[in-house]
């Protein structure tokens, strides 16, 4: 079983920036994909931004040229660096580690884009 625990989320204005964590209790992190998917109010789970076991990344159309992510697997944590936050981006963000049948979720953490 693997823990994921994510911080960084809060409330910012639009045009803003924050940095979001997750960080993963298994000493095997680098063999999984991580992902960060994001859930708003009444919206369907929408998978935002991808980083594969080699460094490959995917993003939503929403997001490209915006949001960034990244991993560090010395220190089993997966970023996803979001800058100019529309409103449209608030939703509860979640991390996901995926290898083979394995599928692991975080609690979520909320990110509100408010003026």
């Amino acid at each position: 079983q693997v823990q994921l625990v994510e911080s960084g989320g809060g409330l910012v204005q639009p045009g803003g920036s924050l940095r979001l964590s997750c960080a993963a209790s298994t000493s095997i992190f680098s063999i999984y994909t991580m992902n960060w998917y994001r859930q708003a109010p009444g919206k369907q789970r929408e998978l935002v931004a991808g980083i594969t076991n080699d460094g490959s990344t995917n993003y939503a159309d929403s997001v490209k040229g915006r949001f960034t992510i990244s991993r560090d697997d010395a220190k089993n944590t997966v970023y996803l660096q979001m800058n100019s936050l529309k409103p449209e981006d608030t939703a509860v963000y979640f991390c996901n580690a995926q290898w083979r049948r394995y599928d692991y979720w975080g609690q979520g953490t909320q990110v509100t884009v408010s003026s």
